[in-house]
């Protein structure tokens, strides 16, 4: 029986290093994720390569080929962390809101931190906090065509300070609610504005 060609020979060894190379980039991420959820902020600045990499048992250069700078580190760690929490941003609307927003609060009791923080001003928290936004003013205007734009932004806004960490996090925090009665009652007061919109009442605007 003949040998594998050489073709067949480095197509072969082309996959595998692909397969290795797609199984260090998963130690990676997993290694940002569990690094995030020992974090008590959520200040990322201790996100570096070098933590990473630590954590994983690659090196930094390791860490750098697979992501050329710490953003496109923070962003697949994001990518992860909302994946785990099952939220598709493009998928929101207004039937499923109170639902979306409750799987994002219920992954905040898995990690480390607890006390209500300022919003960060990191650029992967900058991205994620646009895309709720667009995607909270998308749905908005998908049920409320015939209102004016500000009575769209306006209600998109309102429910943007809802679903947002801080308010989760006072709640708990400050108010002593614990995780689910706190999402209960951001659900609740979300109904109420969702109600407006289905039964055409606009905010001033």
């Amino acid at each position: 029986m003949g040998e594998p060609s050489r073709d067949n020979r480095r197509r072969y060894d082309n996959r595998g290093r692909a397969e290795k190379a797609a199984q260090t980039r998963e130690r990676i991420i997993a290694a940002g994720s569990e690094l995030v959820h020992a974090f008590e902020s959520w200040n990322w600045r201790d996100l570096t390569f070098k933590t990473v990499a630590e954590r994983a048992g690659v090196g930094e250069r390791t860490v750098y080929r697979h992501f050329p700078t710490e953003r496109h580190l923070h962003d697949a760690v994001m990518q992860r962390l909302e994946s785990e929490a099952g939220v598709s941003y493009e998928e929101v609307d207004l039937a499923n809101l109170g639902e979306v927003t409750a799987r994002v609060f219920a992954s905040l009791q898995r990690f480390a931190v607890r006390g209500s923080v300022d919003t960060p001003r990191d650029p992967t928290f900058v991205g994620v906090d646009a895309r709720r936004r667009e995607a909270l003013l998308r749905a908005v205007t998908a049920s409320a065509p015939n209102w004016t734009e500000d009575q769209r932004r306006v209600t998109a806004g309102l429910l943007d300070v809802l679903w947002n960490l801080p308010t989760y996090e006072r709640l708990v925090g400050e108010w002593g609610l614990e995780g689910p009665m706190a999402t209960e009652a951001v659900d609740w007061l979300m109904g109420k504005v969702i109600r407006a919109v289905h039964q055409d009442q606009p905010p001033p605007g």
